[in-house]
């Protein structure tokens, strides 16, 4: 019986993190759902939030949970979800992402560890055309 309130398993599913060039010529970081899958993913509702302690004091530090929602993802598309902020890199950034499937739904928690979005961790990501870290 656990194993049915698992649910099933998410597979071809990824979060991004990408560095584009502003407006000002600056780096802007910017997180992605990459639709790995050969299905249509539907009422998608993604939610982030970062969490940690502070290197120097210890201090529990929390972001706002963010909420978003998409209506398709169609198959090996992407879609930007949010801009992430190079100061909140030193914390577990955490994506959970719960969308709908040929009438099943799946749910999954994509994390960024303290420290892993970052230059030695970035790959070449499919349908973007550029390089990121990718988890999923």
């Amino acid at each position: 019986m656990r194993e049915e309130l698992k649910g099933p398993v998410v597979e071809n599913v990824k979060v991004v993190v990408v560095p584009e060039i502003n407006e000002e010529g600056g780096t802007q970081h910017y997180v992605y759902l990459l639709n790995l899958r050969d299905d249509i993913m539907e009422g998608i509702i993604i939610t982030s939030r970062g969490y940690g302690e502070d290197v120097n004091t210890g201090e529990k530090i929390k972001t706002s949970t963010l909420r978003h929602s998409l209506e398709v993802l169609l198959p090996n598309e992407a879609a930007k979800i949010e801009p992430i902020m190079e100061e909140v890199f030193g914390l577990t950034n955490e994506y959970w992402v719960s969308f709908w499937a040929d009438d099943v739904m799946y749910d999954k928690r994509f994390i960024f560890l303290p420290e892993t979005i970052n230059e030695k961790n970035m790959t070449t990501i499919p349908k973007l055309g550029g390089k990121g870290v990718m988890i999923g």
